[in-house]
């Protein structure tokens, strides 16, 4: 009879061996599926120079390639690592060059315009040019010429797939490196995702499956395609309103949410969404922004316009979560609002902080008579300034409250005539409501929360009250200004805080940047 334990250690060192053997057996299958790289290429391409090329002598020359092209590659040391890895093995040359794939994919790239891209940026001539070069029987002259056409061909190929892949699904720059004011959640591509290019089993599927399927993008994608001008403006100038809004559709900033509120800066504008569509919307008022008057625009930019200057009123671009509401608020004045305003104001008039229901602290300590303070001379420093509740105060009778780091949230407003306005960017920054309690009717529900919303609302001489949403729900800050309508129809917007210019000249930086690259 064997003993248990000795059962286990036979059964472990067979394990041991099974698995040697499987390591063993599949190193030297991965080994010999390129032993015979010489002979399959030479079958392919019916040139003698490839029958003496090996996957040692390929490496050889792969090592140095690699190095020396480093600075065309916009991921190096992925790519480095990956042929490291998988022992230089020119995946691209021997599995997709003979099949088309590769010029099937030079061919989504010369159509890279289609997206408002440069299909320069992913080198469709190059990669077609050296295709070609393999296709002809006479074109590779020496051993050494082969080694160094392998290996350019296969770098290159994987450089721009990679480029054209982010391209697509993430767009070509990241919006929080060319925004102050941007703190919208934004996935980029990670090594992960773009290390699939080197495996992908049916080029042409994985090329249409990588095209933005968004109606919104679709749509703009046609109009970019036709070539038209939208009324008011130039050609040139409608395909940079395209060519930016398609770049932000490829963001990975969207709503995965089947229900929540979004406001659209340049549009003045709150919906909320549920499945797609829109079940509320009103006008909203928005911070003032640096190009209110619409001066800077697509058509006339310089050098300098890359620099985003965000206006220190503007609403800043952001995603969270509405957590509560504030009935009959008490706003607590920033201090930038009372020293430029509040206190100005009192100086002029020492019962303006009366007649505005503003209450002063110092430190920490209601002040009982203001109006005895010298307000022309005093330091914003030394006091705190709240309103409180009623008709005039500025935060009107509810306020939505979500975490962020601005302090902005949405809110009503006494100052109604601003809704009649066609431009609305106005406000310190907040987002003032047009139809503040239809919102809160939308996001509570009916039903007796609610109704006690409703009721405290209307109250003469009403008390703060703080109120938790039963349910959060998520609000998205955006900044769009072009989108089809619900009728297929294009509306443009304009570039009131100057974001378009912004990232129109970034874009065309970023190409610049890889036409110098290509040009080395």
């Amino acid at each position: 009879m064997i003993a248990p334990l000795t059962i286990k250690r036979s059964s472990f060192q067979i394990l041991i061996a099974l698995f040697a053997f499987a390591t063993l057996t599949f190193q030297s299958c991965a080994k010999k599926s390129r032993s015979d790289m010489g002979k399959v290429l030479f079958e392919k391409t019916k040139n003698k120079v490839f029958k003496d090329v090996t996957p040692e002598g390929l490496a050889e020359v792969f090592k140095k390639v690699l190095a020396d092209e480093r600075s065309k590659m916009d991921n190096p040391n992925l790519i480095t690592a990956y042929y490291e890895q998988n022992n230089y093995d020119p995946a691209f040359v021997m599995d997709h060059i003979f099949n088309g794939d590769v010029d099937l994919t030079a061919n989504y790239f010369e159509k890279a315009g289609e997206h408002g891209l440069d299909p320069k940026m992913f080198k469709a001539g190059q990669i077609k040019a050296l295709t070609n070069k393999f296709k002809d029987k006479k074109a590779i002259k020496n051993l050494d010429e082969a080694y160094h056409d392998i290996a350019e061909l296969e770098i290159l190929t994987a450089n721009s797939l990679i480029n054209y892949s982010n391209a697509l699904q993430y767009g070509i720059l990241s919006p929080r490196k060319i925004y102050q004011r941007y703190y919208t959640e934004t996935k980029r591509p990670d090594s992960a995702g773009m290390s699939k290019i080197f495996t992908i089993p049916n080029m042409h599927a994985y090329l249409d499956s990588i095209q933005p399927k968004d109606p919104q993008y679709l749509i703009l994608q046609k109009a970019l395609i036709a070539g038209g001008s939208a009324q008011g403006m130039t050609k040139e100038e409608t395909t940079r309103y395209l060519v930016v809004n398609m770049e932000r559709l490829r963001w990975k900033n969207k709503p995965t949410q089947s229900e929540y509120v979004i406001v659209n800066i340049p549009d003045y504008r709150l919906d909320v969404m549920d499945n797609g569509k829109s079940i509320l919307n009103m006008k909203v008022v928005v911070g003032e922004g640096r190009n209110t008057d619409n001066t800077t625009t697509l058509v006339d930019y310089d050098e300098s316009d890359k620099i985003d200057r965000p206006f220190t009123r503007e609403t800043p671009q952001l995603n969270s979560m509405i957590h509560s509401v504030q009935v009959n608020p008490v706003w607590n004045i920033p201090q930038s609002i009372a020293s430029k305003e509040i206190m100005v104001e009192a100086a002029k008039d020492k019962y303006y902080l009366d007649n505005k229901n503003i209450d002063v602290y110092e430190h920490g300590k209601k002040v009982e008579d203001p109006e005895t303070i010298d307000w022309a001379s005093a330091s914003a420093d030394k006091y705190e300034f709240k309103q409180r509740p009623g008709d005039d105060n500025s935060l009107g009778k509810i306020k939505f409250l979500f975490n962020n780091k601005s302090s902005v949230y949405l809110h009503d407003t006494p100052a109604k005539s601003a809704f009649t306005q066609s431009m609305r960017a106005l406000s310190h920054g907040c987002v003032r409501l047009g139809d503040p309690q239809a919102l809160a009717k939308v996001v509570f529900g009916e039903g007796a929360t609610y109704d006690k919303i409703a009721e405290d609302m209307g109250k003469d001489n009403p008390d703060p009250t703080t109120i938790a949403l039963p349910k959060k729900m998520p609000v998205y800050i955006t900044y769009v200004t072009c989108w089809a309508d619900d009728n297929g129809v294009l509306q443009y917007r304009k570039d009131v805080y100057g974001l378009d210019v912004i990232l129109y000249q970034h874009l065309q930086r970023f190409l610049a940047t890889n036409d110098q690259l290509a040009a080395l």
